[in-house]
């Protein structure tokens, strides 16, 4: 496993990766992340990019989410 921190599009289709924690920036989507099951832990994998990478297409507890960009830069996760 690589601990090293991540951001979303650095993962490719089928990776997995877990939630760390988000950027001080992005108070704004925060409490909406973590209303969508986005908590810290979560595990998650990569279902598909839209052609120009936003959105993105991500699975986790049973079910699909769509995050923009600007969303989807505010998540830490490590690769699982």
């Amino acid at each position: 496993m690589d601990m090293r921190i991540f951001d979303l599009k650095d993962l490719a289709i089928g990776e997995k990766g877990r939630v760390t924690g988000f950027s001080k920036q992005g108070r704004a989507y925060r409490k909406r992340l973590l209303a969508m099951g986005l908590t810290t832990g979560t595990e998650f994998s990569i279902v598909r990019f839209a052609p120009l990478g936003d959105p993105v297409e991500i699975a986790l507890r049973g079910f699909s989410l769509t995050l923009r960009k600007n969303e989807a830069d505010i998540l830490s996760i490590e690769k699982v």
